[in-house]
């Protein structure tokens, strides 16, 4: 699911003028995820919405020199203590803090089974940045292996495959486990747990496979594609969501519906197409108004 706050009206409603085009857009590498290829993700944006990117190092591991031990801190401090309740700041523990800087020390490693508030999350993020790049003249997209979540209105925290703000984050391994597998799965994985007292999970995926995004899976490209450019248009136009299942900016709740929308169809509805052909004539228009 990606992290959105609702929209209040369609895309593509408010005027271009009150848009925020980026003049420069940075990603940001997952070293956790070896399927990953941001150069083609860049490759994808520049093509699609004319935007002038580049890529970059992980980064955590780029703005995190100064003092990793109190930004562990400030990351175990997001941890969502319990998914039925809003988040609350509670004084993260010792082992927490040095978990986290085990993880700033090796970005190859990655941890499925912590959820951590998305929002607060992406406040410890901006709080990173250089100054001069701390505006919403620049554009950041930060692949992360960690799961972030949102608290939603049936009263739960849901993880997301992508969280919007500044600056906004792509989780790879929330693409593997925000949207539903096939409700099949879930009735085979409790058959086996029951049976076995554990789960072996590469058991439970065999016969469901190529239905759902599994991690290092050859797809997480194509898929991150749809993200980074969800996570684009939001910047720009504050606006997310489309209706259409078969548009890259379809909310899928399922895994069945991420791949239907990211990989099968993999383009935008008419309507979208028509708001990303006109970020691109803006964006060159600027960058030919620079040149002169």
């Amino acid at each position: 699911m990606a992290g959105w706050r609702k929209p209040a009206r369609d895309l593509g409603s408010r005027a271009s003028a009150d848009w925020d085009v980026p003049s420069s857009t940075v990603l940001y590498r997952d070293p956790s995820s070896t399927t990953l290829d941001l150069d083609k993700v860049s490759e994808y944006l520049v093509e699609t919405l004319g935007l002038k990117c580049e890529v970059r190092q992980n980064f955590l591991s780029l703005y995190a020199e100064r003092d990793r031990e109190a930004l562990a801190r400030a990351i175990a401090a997001t941890r969502v203590r319990n998914i039925l309740r809003p988040f609350e700041q509670i004084e993260p523990i010792y082992g927490e803090v040095q978990f986290e800087l085990r993880l700033l020390e090796e970005p190859t490693k990655r941890v499925p089974g912590v959820l951590y508030d998305g929002y607060r999350y992406l406040r410890v993020m901006r709080d990173l940045l250089p100054r001069a790049e701390r505006s919403l003249r620049v554009l950041h997209i930060a692949f992360e292996h960690r799961i972030l979540g949102t608290f939603d209105d049936d009263g739960r925290y849901h993880a997301r495959a992508v969280v919007c703000g500044y600056p906004s984050v792509v989780s790879t391994s929330g693409i593997v486990e925000a949207p539903a597998k096939p409700a099949a799965y879930y009735r085979v994985k409790a058959q086996l747990a029951l049976a076995l007292g554990a789960v072996p999970f590469d058991a439970v995926k065999e016969p469901f496979k190529g239905q759902f995004i599994d991690y290092d899976d050859p797809r997480l490209t194509e898929v991150a594609r749809g993200y980074a450019l969800q996570a684009a248009i939001y910047h720009i136009t504050k606006e997310a969501f489309c209706g259409d299942s078969a548009c890259r900016l379809f909310n899928g709740h399922w895994q069945a519906e991420m791949i239907t929308a990211q990989l099968e169809s993999g383009g935008l509805c008419p309507r979208h197409e028509r708001v990303a052909a006109e970020i691109s004539g803006l964006a060159r228009r600027e960058r030919a108004a620079k040149k002169h």
